[in-house]
């Protein structure tokens, strides 16, 4: 069965989401990224991204593509606040043990620090993937143009 550019484009998109879901949830695992609640978030996220694609994939529909694209808002969210944890706790360790630091110096530190700053940007990063894929996605917008012609020959 030949299938159109968008739609290879949105199998493309939902693979290397799972990759990306697979990968990341696994590297988080290695790193021990399960000392705190906040450190749980992401994993407790992944799992449910993983979930969620796998119903997806198998039985596509208005249902499951609403339901990615609210997990994978999440994912954008988790990651912006995610770079926002890691500077914060950066600048913190960076002050205790240097309280004098400041200015340029202090960003430098803060961006090199204990802990990748932008690493968690990679879960923003996912959460693009997916919604790109669910974007004007036919299981949803099928229906819609189903309505609109039902209505134009009333």
């Amino acid at each position: 069965m030949p299938t159109d550019a968008s739609t290879r484009i949105r199998t493309f998109l939902l693979a290397t989401l799972a990759v990306g879901i697979i990968g990341m949830g696994t590297e988080l695992l290695l790193l021990g990224h399960a000392e705190s609640a906040q450190q749980l978030i992401p994993l407790v996220l992944l799992a449910c991204g993983a979930m969620t694609l796998a119903v997806h994939a198998a039985a596509p529909g208005p249902g499951t593509v609403r339901a990615l694209q609210a997990v994978m808002t999440l994912f954008v969210v988790s990651g912006v606040v995610g770079v926002w944890l890691h500077v914060r706790g950066n600048v913190e360790f960076e002050l205790e043990m240097y309280p004098s630091m400041e200015g340029i110096e202090l960003v430098q530190k803060t961006l090199t620090g204990a802990t990748p700053v932008l690493a968690p940007g990679s879960m923003a990063l996912l959460g693009l993937f997916g919604l790109t894929h669910s974007y004007r996605h036919p299981c949803i917008h099928r229906g819609a143009d189903a309505l609109r012609n039902e209505e134009g020959d009333s």
